[in-house]
């Protein structure tokens, strides 16, 4: 495939994804802020509204808004944009599959920040999963996104390459 093409695909699917995100967020807002949390499949996953204002497990939220806003907005905004740089110069030399990592991550760090300097900060979550006692901090498909791009990304990194030798 042409780099052309692929340049094409991140931008339509991080678009689509950042979309998917966004959904999700005004969903949720609209769906679960000032409700009880909605339980399934046992309490496995449940379903509740949290703004976080700060990053990874509220790290930052007590933080004075500007250094907030500098710090957990704009330095991950100019980090995204680079990112994106390289992922469509990247996008010259490798397959689309292997772009679907760098698609998710960058998908999923926008959809968040979008969050941070549209709304104050104020970042929406509503998943949480657990068995019993045990459950993971509340979080988003944005975070969902940059996760599993991290993973993809990770494995893609781990798994010996077709055609060479170790």
């Amino acid at each position: 495939m042409s780099a052309a093409y692929n340049r094409a695909l991140f931008c339509t699917w991080s678009l689509l994804l950042i979309g998917c995100d966004r959904v999700s967020k005004t969903m949720a807002k609209d769906l679960l802020e000032h409700h009880d949390p909605l339980s399934y499949l046992h309490d496995s996953v449940r379903l509740e509204y949290a703004e976080n204002t700060g990053a990874f497990l509220s790290l930052g939220a007590g933080w004075p808004s500007p250094l907030g806003f500098w710090v957990l907005g704009m330095l991950p905004l100019w980090m995204l944009l680079a990112f994106l740089g390289y992922a469509l110069r990247a996008s010259r030399a490798v397959p689309f599959w292997q772009m679907l990592p760098l698609i998710l991550i960058f998908s999923g760090g926008i959809g968040n920040i979008m969050d941070r300097l549209l709304f104050d900060r104020h970042v929406t979550d509503f998943i949480n999963l657990g068995w019993g006692q045990t459950r993971t901090g509340i979080f988003n498909v944005a975070d969902l996104y940059v996760s599993g791009g991290a993973l993809l990304f990770l494995l893609g990194r781990l798994a010996p390459m077709p055609g060479k030798s170790n």
